[in-house]
């Protein structure tokens, strides 16, 4: 191996380094295990290393891991042939004003978001993620998880649907009714 091939690997080795979060938030949020995400996410890389060789656009290598780490993510349903449900996750909050309240009511109101999207069908879920959370095109989506753009759109539409209905009902249910003194 030369240098230049040397040099090569290793900024192609920084790069997916940096991708790194991204795969690991896409995998949670498909599988909501952190130990299981971890997994899929070592052998996303790991293949993505071994078959460097089939990327011939450095520009496309976002869409290529994510493509396999849906695959893998698909081979790990075949094999365990249920979906483990974990219900929190701690997410860093920003915020200018940070006070326990704001604090609180942004990661309860994550915690309802993220719990809504855990509930939504797998498509609709892997979708939703890939387009809102990680900001993929359609055809980028289309791509990863090997389905038509129109498919894309009808399962984000629908998802955005289900988690308005979703929400709202729960919003609805969390509404404490204020009792008033009679004189």
């Amino acid at each position: 191996m030369g240098l230049l091939d040397q040099l090569l690997e290793r900024k192609a080795c920084r790069r997916l380094t940096e991708l790194r979060p991204r795969l690991y938030r896409l995998a949670y949020a498909w599988c909501h295990d952190a130990h299981l995400a971890e997994d899929l996410v070592q052998d996303t890389l790991a293949k993505a290393c071994r078959h460097a060789g089939q990327l011939k656009d450095d520009a496309a290598l976002e869409g290529w891991l994510f493509a396999i780490l849906n695959n893998c993510w698909r081979d790990s349903l075949r094999r365990r042939r249920e979906l483990v449900n974990v219900e929190d996750l701690d997410e860093a909050i920003l915020s200018h004003e940070v006070t326990p309240e704001t604090t609180l009511d942004r990661r309860q109101t994550a915690g309802r978001v993220r719990q809504a999207i855990a509930g939504l069908p797998l498509g609709q879920r892997q979708v939703i993620t890939l387009v809102d959370i990680e900001e993929c095109s359609y055809a980028q989506v289309a791509g990863i998880l090997g389905i038509p753009v129109g498919t894309v759109m009808s399962r984000l539409s629908r998802a955005r649907q289900a988690l308005r209905s979703n929400l709202a009902l729960e919003a609805r249910d969390r509404v404490i009714p204020i009792n008033r003194r009679s004189k």
